[in-house]
C-alpha cells in the first residue's frame, strides 16, 4: 500500500471520503480487497495466495 496517482490502468474507489487506487489487473487476481483501520494502523486482506519463500523445504513457520 502506498500513496500514488491514478493511471489509465487503475480502478478508483471512493469509500467514506478515502480514495483507493488499485491496478485493474491486480484486483482481478486479488479481489475482493478489504482494508480495516486498526488502533495502530491498518490491515489489508484479499483472496491473493502468497507463496512462501521457504516452501520448498517442507518446514512450517520457519526457513530451512
Amino acid at each position: 500500500m502506498a500513496l500514488d496517482e491514478a493511471k489509465d490502468t487503475d480502478e478508483v474507489f471512493d469509500v467514506d471520503g478515502y480514495k483507493y487506487i488499485v491496478d485493474s489487473e491486480f484486483i482481478k487476481e486479488a479481489g475482493p480487497i478489504k482494508v480495516d483501520f486498526l488502533d495502530v494502523g491498518f490491515k489489508v486482506t484479499s483472496n491473493l495466495k502468497l507463496e512462501s519463500a521457504c516452501g520448498s523445504c517442507s518446514t512450517t513457520g520457519s526457513c530451512c
